[in-house]
């Protein structure tokens, strides 16, 4: 097995891997190019692997398990999905439990976001340019088209690279990088130009789906100078982001001439959301030492709000539940259009143990917004120490919603077992198992599933586990090409 990544690789991570030293070509042409021909929705190849590779990458990497955070993400990647060029929104978002500076996408529209991403960006266009700066290489097909630019030079196949992107994403270093990109020199320094190439195109693009999104572009240079800065600061040890994201002057200088032309988005006056998400982030990276994690929201001037709310989990973190509940019910009545202070205190009631107070919190939030999905969960995970059935109901629907959520399926197993629905419960164990790269033993799972069923007699899951058995076969085939 190996082990957990502190490193995080790009859809362009073909060419990006070796990009650092690449001479920019004065000859080059960084407009957008013309796809006529070619089609910028996901392809089946390319979600068969991208999902392949996602699930190896879990079984590699600590995630960051917060419902509230992942709704956050989710709902910014919505936000800039229509204005990305993108024709398919079948997009998947994960979220990695490691404070480096980093993002990642690669094929099949799978996004990953260091919890570190929110701890360096002090303001959500910060975050927003990172994000659509990957959904541009996404759209732009950068790793198709590198891909087809190695098949002339006689290099391994798509699924072979994505292997090399894998072990150096799960710590292999340069062994990762050879594995996807050969020793032949004369290859290499090509596709050296080629990423830099790549890096431009994904920068403009993201400006123009920042501005239609409604975001500042001037923001996506922000970012840059920050970055910048921490490398000076560092000696030169770069941020993880910018070891598969080169960063060169020339880079910012056009990303700053492209802003410029660009009409800024004007700020949304009042919304503290980025900022709350921000202090959950800063929590999960300064677990062992919270007050770490107020004093840089202090020092980033952030809104009083948002350091009131990181207050009220700092305090429920020490187990002070009444206090910090009255806090965030204090704040909740201030801001009454953010759903994400009332599934906060849901959160903190549940893990405090107050199953009866987070069951009532989750189901007032939903009533007004049917659906939300860390209500729902926090409201399944609390029905499991109470109402069994009702809590297989609520994780079902939710499962049926999120097929790709691993802790969903973790809650639904739970479920079934305790409302006894055994064949169905190792059903969602398979599921979990598939999720996070264990696809023999979630093989092995099923046919388990498929005796109790047989036994049971219970025909409706004995159908569903023959079908999914099929799919699951279709899973280890693809995953094997790594």
């Amino acid at each position: 097995m190996l082990r957990k990544t502190r490193n995080c690789l790009t859809t362009a991570a073909v060419a990006l891997t070796l990009g650092l030293a690449a001479p920019a070509s004065a000859t080059e042409d960084y407009g957008l190019p013309s796809l006529t021909g070619s089609s910028q929705a996901i392809t089946g190849e390319e979600f068969r692997l991208g999902r392949a590779w996602l699930r190896q990458f879990r079984a590699r990497t600590p995630s960051w398990q917060d419902p509230i955070a992942q709704e956050y993400v989710e709902s910014l990647v919505s936000r800039l999905l229509p204005h990305s060029g993108l024709t398919d929104s079948n997009t998947v978002v994960t979220l990695v439990d490691n404070r480096a500076l980093n993002a990642f996408a690669v094929p099949g529209g799978v996004i990953g976001v260091n919890a570190g991403l929110f701890a360096f960006a002090s303001e959500e266009d910060a975050v927003a340019s990172v994000l659509a700066h990957e959904l541009g290489h996404l759209s732009q097909r950068h790793y198709s088209r590198g891909q087809a630019r190695a098949e002339q030079t006689q290099l391994p196949a798509m699924a072979a690279m994505l292997a090399g992107m894998l072990i150096a994403a799960s710590g292999g270093g340069d062994a990762g990088i050879a594995a996807a990109m050969g020793s032949q020199a004369a290859f290499i320094q090509d596709q050296l130009a080629y990423s830099r190439r790549f890096e431009q195109e994904a920068d403009r693009l993201g400006l123009q789906t920042m501005v239609q999104a409604g975001f500042d572009p001037d923001a996506m240079v922000r970012m840059f100078r920050a970055m910048q800065r921490q490398v000076s600061l560092q000696g030169g040890n770069p941020p993880e982001f910018l070891l598969t994201h080169p960063l060169t002057e020339s880079r910012i200088s056009d990303a700053e001439s492209r802003a410029s032309q660009l009409e800024p988005a004007r700020p949304r006056e009042g919304d503290p959301i980025y900022h709350l998400v921000r202090a959950r982030a800063l929590l999960a990276v300064n677990q062992r030492d919270p007050q770490q994690a107020a004093t840089r929201l202090a020092q980033d001037d952030a809104p009083p709000e948002a350091r009131r709310y990181l207050d009220a989990l700092i305090t429920a973190h020490h187990g002070q539940t009444d206090s910090a509940l009255g806090q965030l019910d204090s704040l909740a009545r201030e801001l009454p259009d953010l759903a994400l202070l009332p599934v906060s205190a849901a959160e903190v009631a549940f893990k405090a143990g107050r199953y009866d107070d987070a069951i009532e919190r989750s189901r007032r939030l939903l009533r007004l917004m049917p659906g939300h999905m860390p209500a729902t969960r926090i409201l399944g995970e609390a029905l499991l120490q109470r109402d069994p059935n009702e809590a297989y109901r609520v994780l079902h629907e939710l499962s049926n919603r999120r097929p790709e959520d691993p802790q969903v399926f973790t809650l639904l197993a739970e479920a079934a077992g305790r409302s006894g629905r055994e064949a169905w419960g190792h059903l969602a164990r398979a599921e979990h198992m598939q999720l996070t790269g264990e696809i023999d033993r979630a093989i092995r799972q099923l046919d388990v599933a498929r005796r109790v069923a047989e036994q049971s007699g219970a025909t409706n899951a004995l159908a569903r586990i023959e079908q999914r058995r099929e799919d699951f076969v279709g899973y280890r085939e693809t995953m094997e090409k790594f």
